[in-house]
Order: C-alpha cells, then sequence, then structure tokens
C-alpha cells in the first residue's frame, strides 16, 4: 500500500500578477512543493498573464501521513541577469482539500504574501486531486503527457534538452522540454520521474472553471452550476503602435517622419476619400409633354450609388450635396455622374459625365477649397448635348476636409432604403446650461374660498416643465397661512418655460379645489452666483375660470403669494455621478477658473463587434460612438454592416479640472432597423469605456484596444473591442497643481450644501432635460444613449454591486488587518529577531518621540518611490473581477435587470425579499455589537451597574497617582513590554481588562 497513491497537480494559468522586471512585466514561473518533493513548470517570458497547462505527479511516502502533509506553490520572477528570483506570491493547500480526480475542478487561488513586507496580488489556476498509481497511467488526462524513467542526475537542479537539436535520420523530430524532480534527501535512492512535455501536438484546452451556486435561501434548495470561461485576456486592456496621422506610436512616443507634414488629425489614421460635391445644373432639357423635368444626380462609382434629392419641374435645380467614397474601396478607374429625370415607372436619362480618378486633384487642408466647375453633359455615346450643364467639384481629401462631416459616405446606406443621410452623419452637440431655480415659499395673505363657514386646508404646488412640487398641508384660521419652505428645481437656457404657482384647497377626500395661480417668466427671474440675500416678492394670484379682462379689473379679488424665489449659478447642476463627473464647473461663467489643458481624442477603430440584429435573415452591425466631456458631446458616422469599423475621427476639449472623466460609448443605430421590432428602434448600447483624466501622463499618447464589456441578464459579455488614441497636453503645470488643493465642487455645495435626496431627484430631472433637448437635434441623440452615457441608473439596488463594494472595503482595511496579523506575530514571538529588533525600535521611539512623525512621513515617502517603478502604464478600464460580474449568481443578474417596480411573480419576489431580510438580520447584528461596545463606555461612570463604576474609579484613582509620580515614557514602555510579553508569560484566558469590560451592562436588555 506503500507508494501507490499519488497527487496529481495541473498548473494552468495565473492573472494579473505584479511586474517585476521594470518594464512592467514579470518572467513568471512556478515551483511546486509537496512531501518533500519539487517540481518547476517552465518560464513564461515577460509575460503577467502565464499560461502554463503543464501537469506534475507527486508520490505520497506514506498515505497514513496525508492529513498532515501541505501542497505549496510558489510564484517566481526570473531575473536572468543575476541568476536569481524574486517571489510573485504563493499558494499553500491543506491536504483536506484534496479530492478524487473525477471530483476535481479548476479553481483560481489568490496569492499570498509571504510577509508583511512584501507584495503579492493576482490568481494561480491549479486542478488538484489524488489518484492510485495504476489509475495516474490508465485515465486519459485532461493534459497530454509523457512519462518516462531515467536515471536521477548528482544535480538537484532542473534540466532542459536543447530545442534546436538537430533531428536524427529516419525518426521524427519533436520539441520537448524535460523537467526532473528534485530528489529527497532521504530517498535519494529512488530515481526520479521525468515529464516530457510535447509541444508539435495540439495546444490543450484548459478545463472549464466551474462555479456552484445555491439557489434558495433555505435548506433543499438546489445547487446551480454555472460554466464560466477560463481566466485569460480576453476583457484584458491591449496597448497598440499604430501609424497615425502624426507618425508611429511607440510606447506613447509619436516617431514622426521626415516627409510627414504636420496635420491637425494626428491621433487618428489618415483615410483617403473621393469626394464629389454636386452643386446644381442649369438649361436642363425638357422631359415631359409639359416642357419641364423633375431631375436628380446619380453618382456612381464602382458597386457604390449615391442619389441627390429630386425637384419637381425645375430646369435650374441647386443641390449642393457632398458625396465621399472611401479610397481603400474604389472598385473603379472612372467616376460617373448621371443627370436623370424622376419618373412614376422608370427614370428617364438626361445627360452623364464620365471623370478619370487618376485626373482628380488633390487637396490637403488648409488649402481653401476647391472652386466648382461648370460641366457640359454627355449623351450615352460620348457626344455632347445641345444644352444642359452640371456644375461640379470633384477632389480627394481626408477626413479632416471640412466637407467630411457633412458628406454621404460610401459606408452608409443609400437613400432608397428609406432613411435620412442626417441620420447617420457625424455632429457634435452641446447640452444646454444647466440652472438650479431656488424658490422659497414663504406665506399666502387674504384667501379667498367659497364656503366661509370652513377654515381652508391649503397646499401651494409649483410647477416647472415637468417638475412639480408640493408644500405641506397648512389650515389656516386667519385666511394667511404661512409655510417658509424652500424647494430646487432644475432649469435651461434659454429660458422659454414659466414657473407657474397654484393654492389649491383641500375640500375633501382627494378633491382640490383652485383657489388662484400665477405664471412667472423664468427670462425675468434673478441671478445670482452666490450666497448673497435677496429680497422678497408678493405676487398677485388670479381667479381660476375668469378670462375677461374687464371683469378682472372689476373683480376685488386680492389674494398675494409671497415668495423668494432666484437662480442659484454658484453650483454645478450635477447630471452625472460625482465619482466619474467629467465637468464641476459653477453654472456662473464669471467663476469658472482658466483652463488648465486639452484632451484630444482619436475614435480609430473597433474590432469583432458581436451583432445586435438581423437584417435580411443575418446578423449586422450599424455602429457609430458617442464621446462626452463636460458639456460637449460628439458622435461620429454609423458604419454600415461592419463588424469591424473603421472611424478615424479626431475631437477636442478644453480641461478645466485633471480629476473628471471622459466617457466613450458604443451603439447600435436604431434608426436602421431590423428585423426584430421589439425594442422600438432604440440605439442599442454595445459597450462604453470611462477614462480618468488624472491617470494619464500630460504629453504622452496613449493608444489602447478596450474591450466593450456589457452586462446582460444572462451574464457579463463582451462585445467586442474599440480602439482610441488619447492625449492630455497641459497648458499650465502650476495651474493644474493648484487644481488639487481647491474643493472638488463650487463653493455653494459647501456654504449651503443639498441633502441626498435633493441631489438624487435634481439630476434626474437635469438627465431628463438633456436627453429632451439633444433628443431635438438632427440626427437625435435619443434618450437612451444619454441615460446609458449618464449613467443614471447607478442608484439603483444591485446585490452583485453591494458585494463589489463590500468587498473594496476589506481590500481597504487589508493594509491595517495585515498590520495587526504582524503585530500579532510580533506579541507571539513567532520570529524572534523580529520580535527583538521592534522592542528596540518602541524604546527608541518612546525616548525620542520627536521621531515619531519625521520616521512615519519618510516611510511612506521612501514606499511611494518604490513603488514607482511598479507605477501602472495604461489607463485603467473595466474589471470585470472587482465589479463581481463573472461569478455572480444567475438570480441576482435577473433581480439587477428587474423594472421598478418590480414586473416579477410573486413567489419570486417573496424569496429575494427573505434573502434581503436575511441580509439585513447580520448587518442589524452588527450594528447592535458596536452598540452595545458603545454602551458599555458610557456604563462605566454611569452607575449603571454600582460595583463597576466603583471599581473603574479606584483603578482611575490609582492610575492617576501611579502616573503623576512616574515619567509617561517609563509607563508606554512598560505598557508596551507587556503587549509584546513572551507567549511563556500569556495566559489562555482573556486579560483581566477585558473580562471587566465585557460585564459591563448595556441597554439589550432594554429592547423589545
Amino acid at each position: 500500500m506503500i507508494g501507490n497513491v499519488k497527487l496529481g497537480v495541473e498548473v494552468l494559468s495565473a492573472t494579473n500578477l505584479i511586474a517585476k522586471d521594470g518594464e512592467g512585466t514579470s518572467s513568471a514561473f512556478v515551483e511546486l512543493h509537496f512531501d518533500g518533493q519539487r517540481h518547476r513548470t517552465t518560464v513564461k517570458e515577460k509575460d503577467l498573464n502565464p499560461q502554463w497547462n503543464e501537469r506534475f505527479s507527486f508520490t505520497v511516502s506514506d498515505p497514513a501521513n496525508l492529513p498532515n502533509l501541505t501542497l505549496e506553490a510558489c510564484v517566481y520572477h526570473d531575473v536572468k541577469p543575476s541568476h536569481s528570483r524574486s517571489l510573485l506570491g504563493r499558494v499553500r493547500l491543506h491536504s483536506h482539500s484534496f479530492v478524487a480526480q473525477p471530483d476535481a475542478v479548476t479553481l483560481f487561488y489568490p496569492l499570498e504574501k509571504r510577509n508583511v513586507f512584501s507584495r503579492a496580488k493576482g490568481d494561480l489556476s491549479l486542478r488538484v486531486y489524488l489518484l492510485d498509481d495504476h489509475l495516474f497511467h490508465n485515465v486519459q488526462p485532461s493534459i497530454p503527457f509523457v512519462t518516462e524513467t531515467v536515471v536521477p542526475t548528482p544535480a538537484p537542479v532542473p534540466v532542459a534538452e536543447p530545442a534546436a537539436e538537430a533531428p536524427r535520420k529516419g525518426h521524427n523530430h519533436r520539441d520537448s522540454h524535460q523537467f526532473y524532480s528534485l530528489p529527497n534527501q532521504h530517498s535519494a535512492q529512488e530515481p526520479p520521474p521525468r515529464v516530457v512535455i510535447n509541444h508539435d501536438e495540439s495546444k490543450p484546452v484548459p478545463p472549464p472553471v466551474m462555479r456552484v451556486y445555491n439557489n434558495g435561501v433555505g435548506a433543499g434548495s438546489i445547487p446551480v452550476i454555472q460554466t464560466m470561461p477560463s481566466s485569460s485576456g480576453e476583457f484584458s486592456l491591449k496597448e497598440t503602435s499604430p501609424l497615425l496621422g502624426g507618425g508611429q506610436v511607440v510606447g506613447g512616443r509619436v516617431i514622426r517622419g521626415t516627409e510627414k507634414p504636420m496635420s491637425t488629425y494626428d491621433l487618428v489614421e489618415e483615410m483617403r476619400y473621393l469626394f464629389v460635391r454636386v452643386v446644381k445644373a442649369r438649361d436642363l432639357p425638357a422631359m415631359d409633354v409639359t416642357g419641364s423635368c423633375d431631375p436628380f444626380v446619380e453618382v456612381k462609382l464602382g458597386n457604390y450609388k449615391a442619389t441627390t434629392r429630386h425637384f419637381e419641374k425645375n430646369s435650374k435645380p441647386e443641390w449642393n450635396e457632398v458625396f465621399a467614397f472611401s479610397r481603400e474601396r474604389l472598385q473603379s478607374s472612372v467616376v460617373e455622374v448621371v443627370v436623370k429625370d424622376k419618373d412614376m415607372i422608370k427614370d428617364d436619362f438626361i445627360g452623364r459625365l464620365r471623370l478619370d480618378i487618376n485626373e482628380i486633384p488633390v487637396r490637403v487642408p488648409p488649402d481653401s477649397p476647391l472652386a466648382a466647375e461648370w460641366y457640359r453633359l454627355e449623351k450615352k455615346d460620348g457626344e455632347k448635348l445641345d444644352k444642359g450643364e452640371l456644375m461640379l467639384a470633384v477632389w480627394i481629401g481626408t477626413q479632416a476636409d471640412e466637407s467630411f462631416s457633412e458628406a454621404w459616405h460610401s459606408d452608409a446606406i443609400h437613400k432608397k432604403d428609406g432613411f435620412h443621410v442626417s441620420n447617420i452623419r457625424s455632429k457634435v452637440y452641446h447640452s444646454p446650461r444647466l440652472w438650479y431655480l431656488r424658490l422659497q415659499i414663504i406665506e399666502a395673505q387674504d384667501l379667498y374660498v367659497k364656503d366661509k363657514t370652513r377654515y381652508p386646508e391649503v397646499y401651494v404646488k409649483a410647477q416647472l416643465g415637468n417638475q412639480t412640487i408640493k408644500t405641506r398641508f397648512m389650515q389656516s384660521r386667519n385666511f394667511s397661512p404661512v409655510w417658509n419652505e424652500e424647494h430646487m428645481f432644475v432649469a435651461a437656457e434659454p429660458f422659454e418655460d414659466h414657473l407657474v404657482l397654484t393654492i389649491e384647497d383641500r375640500v375633501g377626500p382627494n378633491k382640490d379645489e383652485t383657489i388662484g395661480k400665477c405664471s412667472i417668466p423664468l427670462a425675468t427671474i434673478e441671478k445670482r452666483a452666490d450666497d448673497r440675500f435677496f429680497n422678497a416678492k408678493w405676487y398677485n394670484l388670479e381667479r381660476p375660470g375668469i378670462i375677461d379682462p374687464e371683469v378682472l379689473k372689476k373683480d376685488k379679488f386680492a389674494t398675494r403669494l409671497h415668495i423668494r424665489v432666484c437662480f442659484d449659478g454658484g453650483y454645478h447642476v450635477l447630471d452625472e455621478s460625482t465619482h466619474y463627473s467629467s465637468d464641476l464647473r459653477p453654472t456662473a461663467k464669471q467663476l469658472w477658473k482658466q483652463s488648465i489643458g486639452v484632451l484630444e481624442l482619436g475614435i480609430l477603430n473597433a474590432q469583432t463587434l458581436h451583432p445586435v440584429k438581423t437584417r435580411e435573415g443575418k446578423g449586422v452591425s450599424d455602429t457609430f460612438c458617442v464621446a462626452k466631456y463636460g458639456q460637449k458631446w460628439v458622435r461620429t458616422r454609423t458604419i454600415i454592416d461592419d463588424p469591424c469599423p473603421k472611424w478615424n475621427e479626431q475631437y477636442t476639449w478644453e480641461v478645466y479640472d485633471a480629476c473628471t472623466v471622459l466617457t466613450v460609448g458604443v451603439f447600435d443605430n436604431g434608426h436602421i432597423g431590423g428585423e426584430d421590432k421589439s425594442n422600438g428602434h432604440k440605439d442599442l448600447k454595445v459597450g462604453k469605456v470611462r477614462i480618468r483624466l488624472s491617470t494619464l501622463e500630460a504629453g504622452r499618447v496613449y493608444t489602447h484596444s478596450y474591450p466593450l464589456l456589457v452586462l446582460h441578464s444572462s451574464g457579463v459579455k463582451k462585445m467586442g473591442e474599440i480602439h482610441l488614441a488619447i492625449r492630455f497636453s497641459c497648458t499650465s503645470t502650476l495651474n493644474m497643481m493648484c487644481t488639487y488643493t481647491r474643493p472638488l465642487l463650487p463653493k455653494m455645495h459647501y456654504v449651503r450644501p443639498l441633502s441626498i435626496h435633493q441631489v438624487d431627484t435634481l439630476r434626474h430631472h437635469a438627465v431628463s432635460i438633456v436627453a429632451a433637448r439633444l433628443g431635438r437635434a438632427e440626427p437625435p441623440l435619443r434618450k437612451e444613449v444619454v441615460e446609458y452615457m449618464s449613467d443614471v441608473d447607478s442608484h439603483m439596488w444591485s446585490m452583485r454591486r453591494s458585494k463589489a463594494n463590500f468587498f473594496r472595503l476589506m481590500s481597504v482595511f487589508s493594509g491595517l488587518m495585515a498590520v495587526a496579523k504582524w503585530f500579532g506575530e510580533v506579541c507571539a514571538w513567532t520570529n524572534p529577531v523580529t520580535t527583538v529588533l521592534v522592542h528596540l525600535l518602541f524604546v527608541i521611539l518612546v525616548c525620542f518621540p520627536e521621531l515619531i512623525f519625521p520616521t512615519a512621513f519618510l516611510y511612506m515617502f521612501l514606499i511611494g518611490l518604490w513603488n514607482y517603478r511598479y507605477r501602472a502604464r495604461h489607463p485603467p478600464h473595466m474589471d470585470t473581477r472587482l465589479s463581481h460580474a463573472e461569478a455572480v449568481h444567475p438570480d441576482e443578474l435577473d433581480e439587477e435587470f428587474d423594472t421598478f417596480p418590480t414586473s416579477r411573480s410573486a413567489e419570486l419576489v417573496r424569496m429575494r425579499y427573505d434573502r434581503l431580510r436575511s441580509v439585513a438580520g447580520r448587518i442589524q447584528t452588527v450594528v447592535g455589537d458596536v452598540a452595545t461596545q458603545g454602551e458599555r463606555l458610557h456604563s462605566l461612570l454611569s452607575w449603571r451597574d454600582p460595583r463597576a463604576t466603583t471599581i473603574f474609579l479606584a483603578f482611575c484613582f490609582c492610575a492617576a497617582m501611579v502616573l503623576y509620580v512616574t515619567p509617561f515614557q517609563v509607563v508606554l514602555v512598560a505598557l508596551g513590554f507587556y503587549l509584546m510579553r513572551h507567549p511563556r508569560f500569556r495566559y489562555r484566558l482573556p486579560s483581566i481588562p477585558l473580562n471587566f469590560f465585557r460585564r459591563l451592562p448595556a441597554k439589550t436588555d432594554s429592547l423589545l
């Protein structure tokens, strides 16, 4: 029985390792230790997400001792210049976690630090299982391997056969690496096994990762097993080195060629276009019996055809339309321009022009626009017409041409598809300037009610657009109620609406009667930029139902409303979440600071986009990009039916604060319909990217391919990748540094802060106003686009987000917990040398307390310098692991995508409510425990327990006398030495102070 049990270990991959080579990468390998045996994987050069897919086996020398054994997997960085290694992290697995091979699944183990001063991050993917000796050779492994027996070598180091050895004649050569297990000093006579890993076979696929969930809240529920993709670089950020208009980008720097001229579009790839501007025609021949014609123009280039609009009975039409054909997609060397007459059955031919592409001039801005010329139309046989001329301008340019944005593009749809060209053009939008309107309703006088036998129960209703508020009900005996309430609205320039104030009287259940109302034009309301006092005004109310001016003059109705109303320009109207806001300036322009830099964004292309709709029986993608920063929104043109669209459009923003976020989203154009009509022709989201400007180095060009991740009800899905080029140029370093000393929000947010409820309500109204204004533009930026870019639903409840925030909080306090664990090891004398050094350092700091703060700040300074070499070289992006999107429960996703109010069944809502009650119950217990400790502290001097208070007062008196005659430094040294005393002088029972504190009374006895 001895020796017939083996431990199989499959080392699959590692993710998110620490960079150790000073270049942002690591050369990682894994060393396994078990039962005095060692195995080592190959070294993966310069890869923070290495994949090994190698298998090893360990012989269990004594199966009876298996419960006491531990498998240790250490991930090292191979330092080649010094032939040494640096620890990246380790994983320790106890034998109780080992299972049989059929039950083994791939698990990701977080890498642990060796001690408190070391650093470790990332995960190691392992598959560990037990198997018998005969099964080890008979079971088909998930990773191919060959086992051979070799004579042990005296040197206990890994040996690799040269891969470049010439093949022998008559034998098939195979590249292979051979690894030897290091022999145990107690069993050196046993020949170690040799594992040969063949590389010429097909690359093995790692087994899928199985995550097990519990589908219910009670016992007996059915577990749900969800298969997740193995951790790889699928969701990672990829740095690229494209050839842009400014030159080749290498490591964030632009290598400009000597022959390449300077260009304003230096962050995008230069794209050549053939532009055709159809201006007008004259002296067209009559084609109808009425002696007129209905002309329009077709521009043909290979399989591409563009058409202008037609004019009814006009022989001198003016179109002034521009068409752009991509140079790389040209399918012909001749441009054919045909003038036709619109007819009900078949369009009649009027004349045409044929232009050789090789003879067309090239125009590069800032050259002046090319002048249009008159061309005499030709017949089909090439003969000139007697009359009929067409004015054209034809040239070859780039996307820097000013006609690019207004042109019809060859990668767009044809007009025969029924969609207007403006819906697919690029566009720059400016969101309206938003103001907070502060309304203080003070009082009313001389209420006029019909029923004099009752005291009116009145309230004031204020309405601005779709925003409505109501004051509390007030029953006044003198017909002059006083409210003195303050409310806030959101208004947008230009001020075209009116603020309508109405006094209502509650005359019965669900029955209100209007006493009077007044309408205040927003343009007449005063503006202020600070919190200065402004005077209140009396407004006369009009009795409802009276329209005749003569009757109004005779009417003695004199009810008045006393209010104070103004626009507050000292606030920043929050239409985004403050965590990733793109603009923090106040509304009043006189409060704006000087800009600190310029942000340039080049939207290059997208790769492998997943189709989100079908047309003509196949999946299609009609995508466009939207970028938002500050009040400026930009929209690229729509590329039709292309899973790898190329936009190559560049935009610029002024930057006033570096602690802001740029948002770029990709959408499918809903104007171009598919076969699925269930979405109501909405613009479907493909994904978005958020980039914080403070994480960018000034002057560097960041060219990366960002994954487009969308969370669906079925889980997280990668919809493709978007390629961006970003550059943040700082115009004033001093001004940028000064912004870090100023408050994040304008002054009014701290002088007269808004409540959390007000912020959420006003933000919802602000997003609605912006969406309504941008939705009226041409092409419209639809409501679903604005809401997705503004993260309007980020405040909704989500179990996934709650877990993510909880683990974020745990990671914040992980450093403190690590220090507490290290101090516990010091007090337990785990490492006597470290404990002695801590004692010496403690004595030095007590004797020289003036060194405490300088030492602490110097330590943080040195840590910052040390971490500089490991700084992030790439901008942050969406992290699925941080968001808990990879291992989320399906029911939690269904709850997150549920409507508000819910549309699910009562049984499912009851189950979720019970689950929420269980979570809230645990939180309630923790809050109660914290409150109990605080109440025990209060009871020390409250005489709630007279004996405990007497003991504490006696201790305080004795401690005061002792501290009065004893130097404070001596007391600190004694207390420190007592806390760090040797375990020999410790007891397993709690200490006396802790026992005393736990016996103190709390108010838990008084709870029902």
